[in-house]
């Protein structure tokens, strides 16, 4: 089963987040089929390739709660 999600980057309390596709069965930080986004909550800053993240859902990932929120703005 193939999910979109956040990969963890940056320091300590100063989060930075990768929007990942991958294998349910991976790690969080773990190695990824497909990058399509960065997400950054201390800014707020979304940079986020939607025709890929359509092309993934159309495949059959599904994304997190998370992600779907991100995805809605």
């Amino acid at each position: 089963m193939v999910r979109i999600r956040l990969s963890r980057r940056g320091k300590k309390k100063s989060p930075f987040y990768r929007i990942v596709v991958t294998d349910i069965r991976n790690k969080r930080d773990g190695a990824p089929i497909e990058e399509i986004g960065t997400y950054n909550p201390m800014t707020k800053e979304l940079k986020l390739d939607k025709e890929k993240a359509q092309s993934w859902i159309k495949k059959g990932a599904i994304p997190t709660e998370t992600v779907s929120t991100l995805l809605k703005r």
